[in-house]
């Protein structure tokens, strides 16, 4: 059997015909170029799904893996050791954010961390009602899945939460359904899966006044578009809003599994008691992914990779024009092509990637193709890849 049938063969499936049957074997991935087992190079457009912010395999970040790799790794569940790599992490990380979000929560990814949202909201709240928006996209475990904004991929995993009210996202009119039943909002401040889809000011303000005179949180869903992703270090720093409760993950670890949620140390200490160990888990806040989140926030930082992004959104919106883009949106490094329809978007994609560029569609977006580089893409490669989509247009 070849590697790909082994592939098929022994790791769980999740669709029936993974990335349209193209078999790419990666052996090696360094800044934003992917090279398979044939030696062929790929241009990564995608970053893992938002997730190599600074690039693949940054010598900082494999240094500060290597390094507390050899002091300790695993220690305990979260909270009983006093972690240093833990505490100065979440110490730098709250002082980039605004006072009240003081207060970080270790998970092992993004889906974990929207399960500990939306549980300290009703802890906190003593509700049970949860408001969500269509083709919102939180992840995929239970109370994630929820919250999803897709009747589709929930269907076959009912019954799922209760209490859950689904409105039209960029709707004012809608946030009446906020009342004193609801326990949080979670909304995305830009819709990753949607087909990146911006909230309109006005309506983010009304949404946090709606929670704030029923007294329900308002839960950001950062997931995605974190850690300089869309210009600014988090997308909601465009908006005159703060959350309540901030979720974050995919671009804070470079490649390693963590993610947090972030709230006021008086919310968060709910989860102390009635009952004690309110959330609890085992691998959240890994040292070892710690050393690397640190790493990867000093990088952003220090190479001012939130303006970079801005800088790709300027140079996408440039070279990328074709009259066969029907549309394009793109927040910072963060990028939709929309097309005629779904086949000709799948054909598309499947073209590129035998050109050498990684991308893909979006969950609830099947006719756009995704955009979201390493933040440090050389700007040479960059238009290199823009020019090899213009060319696949071209033959399409």
């Amino acid at each position: 059997m070849n590697q790909r049938e082994l592939f098929l063969k022994y790791v769980a499936q999740t669709s029936d015909n993974p990335l349209s049957g193209i078999d790419m074997n990666i052996v090696k991935a360094l800044g934003s170029t992917l090279t398979d087992v044939n030696g062929k190079q790929y241009i990564d457009l995608i970053s893992g799904i938002s997730v190599s912010n600074v690039g693949h395999c940054h010598p900082k970040v494999v240094k500060a893996i290597n390094e507390q790799s050899q002091k300790y790794m695993h220690l305990m569940v979260y909270g009983e050791f006093n972690q240093s790599p833990q505490v100065a992490y979440a110490k730098k990380l709250t002082d980039l954010l605004p006072p009240q979000l003081n207060c970080v929560y270790y998970t092992t990814g993004g889906s974990e961390a929207v399960e500990g949202a939306l549980k300290l909201a009703k802890r906190v709240t003593g509700r049970g009602e949860i408001i969500c928006f269509k083709s919102a996209y939180h992840g995929s475990t239970h109370g994630a899945l929820s919250v999803m904004g897709d009747e589709f991929f929930k269907n076959s995993f009912r019954p799922l939460l209760p209490g859950i009210k689904i409105l039209e996202f960029n709707n004012i009119k809608s946030l009446d359904q906020i009342s004193g039943k609801t326990a949080a909002v979670i909304i995305e401040p830009i819709q990753g899966e949607a087909g990146v889809r911006a909230a309109d000011e006005n309506f983010m303000n009304e949404l946090r006044k709606k929670c704030n005179e029923h007294c329900a949180l308002l839960i950001f869903d950062e997931i995605q578009t974190g850690f300089g992703r869309t210009g600014n270090l988090f997308a909601f720093e465009k908006y005159n809003v703060v959350p309540d409760i901030l979720t974050v993950a995919k671009g804070m670890g470079g490649g390693l599994p963590i993610g947090a949620f972030i709230a006021s140390h008086q919310l968060m200490s709910c989860l102390t008691n009635n009952p004690v160990l309110g959330h609890i888990n085992t691998f959240g806040g890994n040292a070892v992914c710690i050393a690397a989140a640190q790493a990867v926030l000093d990088v952003i930082i220090d190479e001012k990779l939130s303006d970079k992004a801005k800088q790709i959104e300027s140079t996408i919106k440039k070279e990328l024009i074709h009259p066969k883009i029907k549309q394009l949106r793109v927040y910072g490094a963060l990028g939709a092509i929309e097309f005629e329809n779904e086949e000709q978007n799948f054909k598309i994609i499947k073209a590129c990637i035998e050109a050498g560029i990684v991308t893909d569609w979006f969950l609830f977006c099947p006719t756009a193709m995704r955009i979201a580089p390493p933040l440090n893409i050389p700007e040479e490669q960059l238009i290199e890849a823009l020019n090899k989509i213009k060319g696949v247009l071209e033959g399409i």
